[in-house]
């Protein structure tokens, strides 16, 4: 038998496929035939929506959904109607759709996603059906001039801790940590300084500082796993007792989804700078934990002198650490 659809595709007005809350998201579901072709319906979909699976096949342990967009039109047909005949050619039927506001930004972790695609059918008389579908991305910006000013503000943090036991190395250590600010988009640096006063016996065996990625996945109601990445590390050397090391570095930001996909209840995303101290033998690592914002669009540059800040114009939702997994 002849193939009568030669071509069946969703198309987005939009090529980049990025569209942001509140934007139309319009396009056609084109087809082209070979031969007259009765058709009973030509079905739409749009659906928006956040997935948390733990597990794979037989051994998934937890799952949990919500849906963001679940919007179903009919482009051609009616319900209880006979079907229609389309001529050969080339055949168009476009669509437009409001994105609700609030929408979170796409994203894929290893345990879950958010997701948005459009789903096309096809339904003939004789019960053949053509599918497609095209996947879209929604950004969800955060603009960093509309979150609280106190973000672009330095911040630090401190600790005395105590090292060692009575006389056997026994002491404190200082250490004070600075961030310029507590808010960056990607493809800034995060500028970072600290003083490490080692007043104590015990040799400090290293210092480092890293930026940090928390994705917590919720099923029903509970941490269903929970994912922590390196994006970036500096990292100095020993401090030993009665000496004191000073820190001027930066850790630059990789391209990296906003903080937190607001508008999703099932995945949170937080970073954060950690500065650790290593001290010899036993002894626990010292950590001074600063939890910092990214954003989408960077604080408004009024200093002339400083270069323009250039930062992605396509939301990030690649992570190698996937590839990889899924080669294991």
């Amino acid at each position: 038998m002849p193939r009568k659809l030669l071509k069946f595709l969703i198309v987005f007005d939009n090529t980049s496929l990025l569209y942001f809350p509140g934007q139309f998201l319009s396009g056609k579901v084109l087809m082209e035939l070979q031969d007259d072709t009765p058709v009973l319906g030509l079905h739409f979909h749009v659906i928006g929506e956040g997935v948390v699976r733990v597990g794979s096949g037989r051994h998934e342990r937890l799952f949990d959904k919500e849906n963001y967009i679940d919007f179903r039109m009919r482009l051609l047909g009616e319900p209880g109607h006979g079907a229609s005949v389309l001529s050969p050619g080339i055949h168009s039927f476009p669509f437009k759709l409001g994105l609700p506001m609030g929408l979170p930004s796409t994203f894929l972790g290893t345990h879950g996603w958010v997701q948005y695609y459009c789903k096309a059918a096809l339904r003939e008389p004789n019960g053949l059906t053509h599918k497609n579908q095209q996947v879209f991305i929604v950004m969800n910006p955060i603009d960093l001039n509309s979150e609280p000013p106190v973000l672009a503000q330095e911040f630090e943090l401190s600790v005395e801790h105590k090292l060692g036991v009575g006389c056997v190395g026994g002491g404190v250590v200082q250490c004070r940590v600075s961030l310029d600010r507590g808010a960056y988009v990607p493809g800034e640096s995060v500028a970072l300084s600290a003083v490490v006063d080692n007043r104590s016996r015990t040799l400090i065996k290293a210092t480092r500082a890293a930026l940090t990625e928390t994705i917590q996945y919720v099923a029903h109601g509970k941490v269903a796993a929970r994912e922590v990445r390196e994006l970036a590390r500096v990292a100095h050397g020993r401090v030993r007792g009665g000496q004191a090391q000073r820190w001027r570095d930066v850790l630059y930001v990789p391209p990296l989804p906003p903080t937190n996909l607001r508008g999703c209840h099932l995945i949170s995303v937080q970073y954060d700078v950690f500065f650790i101290l290593e001290p010899k033998s036993l002894e626990k690592e010292v950590k001074l934990q600063l939890p910092v914002l990214l954003g989408t669009y960077p604080f408004r540059d009024d200093d002339a002198e400083r270069p323009p800040t250039h930062y992605p114009t396509t939301l990030p939702i690649f992570r190698p650490w996937l590839a990889d997994k899924q080669s294991q």
